[in-house]
């Protein structure tokens, strides 16, 4: 009856709730609290929360290729579509570069804050994505850090967003070009200390300290 007649109330505490029972490693309390949620949420929004908690507990819990699979079907749901993307990663990379050549640092630095919160969500899930593809899937990984900065210029920076433009350096620096590379992970730094949190910083931090 709560869920009706507290329905704002409810989610905030039930997500909450599950948040909590993740960090405590608690899954059996996390699956009852996110399957009540699933059940009474009433858009697919309003269960994201829940979903990347779930998603969090499977990678956790040694279990990566399921991590992955959810978190590829729930982007899916969202608009945006990787197993499809086949090209390899020195084309990716390229066209990422490309996409960025149009943009200065400061402008990239300057760019406003991302504010649709389905859209900060759909950046949590492909920072999760990419953590779990760089140990089982490598070379899927570039086709995620290409979402990510896509997004991150068409909707604003997210606290996600300098993971992106790490993994980017990471990426140009193992193509070869050291110096290229490394402006890339001073950009991730710069954006860290704009748009992170305390959530998302140490993977940027981490990806980009030598």
């Amino acid at each position: 009856k709560h869920w009706e007649e507290h329905y704002a109330l409810s989610l905030e505490l039930f997500d909450l709730a599950a948040k909590c029972a993740l960090t405590n490693g608690d899954i059996v309390s996390l699956k009852i609290l996110s399957e009540q949620v699933i059940a009474y949420g009433r858009s697919y929004g309003d269960k994201l929360n829940v979903l990347y908690s779930t998603t969090c507990a499977l990678a956790f819990s040694s279990k990566l290729p399921e991590s992955i699979d959810k978190g590829l079907d729930i982007l899916a749901n969202l608009g945006i579509e990787l197993r499809g993307c086949r090209s390899s990663m020195e084309a990716c990379v390229q066209e990422t570069k490309d996409l960025l050549s149009g943009y200065s640092d400061d402008e990239i630095l300057n760019t406003e804050r991302m504010t649709d919160p389905t859209k900060i969500m759909a950046m949590k899930f492909l920072g999760k994505l990419i953590g779990g593809m760089n140990q089982i899937m490598p070379a899927s990984s570039p086709h995620v850090t290409q979402r990510i900065i896509q997004l991150s210029l068409l909707h604003g920076m997210s606290p996600v967003s300098p993971i992106g433009f790490a993994h980017l350096g990471s990426y140009t620096a193992k193509l070869g070009d050291i110096s290229e590379g490394y402006h890339y992970v001073k950009l991730a730094r710069s954006l860290v200390d704009k748009v992170g949190s305390r959530e998302s910083a140490g993977g940027g931090i981490c990806i980009g300290s030598p």
